[in-house]
């Protein structure tokens, strides 16, 4: 028998050893700056201040607390009524779009996932110009009927402002779902006289409940967790505001911040959980695919009208922020007004000038949190799908927990995990920007660890087999073979990344010790905090919206290329 080539004998002792020494480096960045901040914050939630011995206590205080309750009951309300608000706008742009007819599809669909690229708390300034007491709408219709509509008051502000922001995240799971259903049920319900709203409410909701149920648990979590939109609005009385305001009046040592944030973390368990608990046990399977090969339905004429009405009435108020906050970016004055008094590029031109850090700033940060979350997603995949190693799945799951981890919960957690660890320079570990980082990278891991998991799930194990009999070794088939056809899942996940890093608000709004260590979402909540400083704010919103724009294209277009390519590759 022919002996192993020299170049491979090495490869077998090694083995062993790689794939547990990336494991190792992996739990320990997840236990350092996922596990240990989030159990800190658990820990000081069920124990005595000073003592450290277990106790229910504050959690007693917190339900004796009218402010904290309330605030709980609040919140709950404005998630669901969010995800109520959020299906009306995405229910009728899917259906329509997907099951019948419809002239301009595509076009209704991409501009009905515009506004995920806008962060939410900067669409909220724009819709008080726009929708407020005594903003555009308001002021027409004063002028015009005589009356007001109290769009933006209070809690009916920020539901108005999370359903336009978030109910994308519906529209895009209902339209895969609805696509996926077989068209032959529905006209096997239409044979037997259903039709309408009837056969909507029958036949296809049901079937398309999944991903409708997907989307909406997604919708209820983000509203649920957000923290800067309620502040924008000064509305204090919900959760998320009321953990950071207790921390930032009180002090990282006040441990009804900590209580806050557990609830927090159970509540946004408990709707993933639910969500899943809703779908369980029912078959929503069709014999077909994709509607087996059969027409969509023509819509009358009279019907094609109310159609085109519905869609552009929903377009309209889901992309009035991007409208309103063009127009304050270039207004001089816009007060009491339907429109600017006058045009100006002066915002801009501070913009570029002095607040150009936080552009900087942002850029820094949101490169690194996305090439952090490339190379552990990378590792968790490989470690997943190609070793087996004991304990590889829980890596994947502590990674994806992090999409329940609220931001104000982890910024929290920092500052009580390390903010008293001291550098020799007398600072503290938690004031340097670089947690800053980590906290992004944290935060946007599982987008990159599914990107990465989809991208190796596409390349066969004999390519890596074959390199190994010539002799090559096994990080030398990482780095020359799997790596390289990974790259285009890989920078997906990095534009995906960065593009939702660039504007996180919550946990850098905790982590921030100084301006110029500030990135650009920090800057645009201290501009949008004075009147004088929305001008400015607008036009660094305006900024924003642009970088997640182009990261957004730029993902979409990776994802498209690495889809042809492996299409024409098969």
């Amino acid at each position: 028998m022919a002996s192993l080539p020299a170049t491979a004998q090495p490869t077998h002792a090694r083995l062993p050893l790689g794939p547990a020494a990336v494991g190792l480096l992996v739990a320990l960045f997840l236990a350092f700056f996922l596990a240990l901040p989030v159990a800190t914050v658990v820990y000081v939630a069920f124990t005595e201040k000073g003592t450290g011995a277990f106790t229910l206590v504050n959690f007693q205080d917190f339900i004796a607390t009218e402010l904290f309750v309330r605030s709980f009951w609040n919140s709950v309300y404005v998630s669901a009524m969010a995800v109520v608000w959020a299906s009306v706008f995405a229910l009728p742009l899917a259906y329509l779009t997907t099951r019948f007819e419809f002239r301009g599809a595509l076009l209704v669909q991409t501009l009905g996932f515009l506004p995920l690229i806008m962060p939410p708390f900067v669409g909220a300034i724009a819709m008080q110009l726009l929708f407020g007491r005594n903003g555009t709408v308001n002021l027409l219709l004063d002028d015009w009927f005589g009356f007001k509509i109290p769009f933006m008051e209070g809690l009916n502000g920020v539901i108005f402002v999370q359903s336009v922001h978030y109910f994308p995240f519906i529209l895009v799971n209902l339209i895969a779902a609805l696509a996926n259903i077989d068209r032959a049920m529905e006209e096997a319900a239409q044979n037997l006289g259903a039709s309408g709203m009837r056969l909507f409410r029958r036949i296809v909701f049901p079937l398309a409940m999944p991903g409708y149920v997907a989307g909406a648990s997604l919708v209820f979590v983000k509203v649920f967790d957000d923290l800067a939109t309620p502040l924008l609005l000064n509305v204090k009385d919900m959760l998320a505001p009321q953990a950071y305001l207790r921390v930032t009046s009180i002090g990282i040592a006040d441990p009804m911040g900590y209580v806050i944030a557990v609830v927090l973390i159970v509540a946004s368990v408990a709707a993933m959980w639910l969500s899943t608990l809703a779908i369980r046990g029912r078959d929503y399977a069709t014999t077909q695919r994709g509607g087996g090969g059969l027409a969509k339905r023509r819509l009358g004429r009279f019907e094609m009208v109310g159609a085109y009405a519905i869609v552009i009435l929903i377009l309209a108020l889901v992309l009035a922020p991007h409208l309103g906050l063009a127009l304050l970016s270039f207004a001089t004055v816009w007060s009491f007004s339907p429109l600017p008094d006058s045009y100006t590029l002066a915002h801009y031109s501070r913009v570029f000038g002095d607040s150009f850090v936080y552009v900087k700033n942002t850029l820094l940060y949101a490169t690194l949190a996305g090439a952090i979350d490339v190379v552990f997603g990378t590792a968790i995949a490989y470690l997943v799908l190609r070793t087996k190693l004991a304990g590889r799945r829980l890596l994947d799951y502590a990674a994806t927990a992090a999409l329940a981890v609220p931001g104000v919960v982890l910024g929290i957690g920092y500052l009580r995990t390390y903010y008293g660890i001291q550098l020799p320079d007398g600072s503290s570990l938690a004031s340097l920007w670089i947690i800053i980082v980590v906290a992004l990278a944290i935060r946007r891991l599982p987008y990159a660890l599914r990107a990465c998991m989809a991208a190796l799930q596409q390349i066969s194990v004999a390519l890596e087999e074959a390199a190994e009999n010539l002799g090559a070794t096994k990080w030398g088939t990482v780095r020359r073979i799997v790596v390289p056809l990974m790259a285009g899942g890989i920078l997906a996940g990095f534009i995906t990344s960065f593009a939702t890093a660039a504007v996180e608000l919550s946990a850098t709004l905790m982590l921030v010790q100084s301006e110029s260590d500030a990135p650009l979402a920090y800057g645009l909540y201290v501009f949008m905090q004075s009147a004088a400083g929305r001008g400015p704010g607008a036009a660094l919103g305006v900024i924003a919206v642009v970088l997640v724009a182009l990261a957004t294209w730029l993902s979409h277009l990776v994802v498209e290329r690495a889809r042809t390519k492996h299409g024409e590759q098969r």
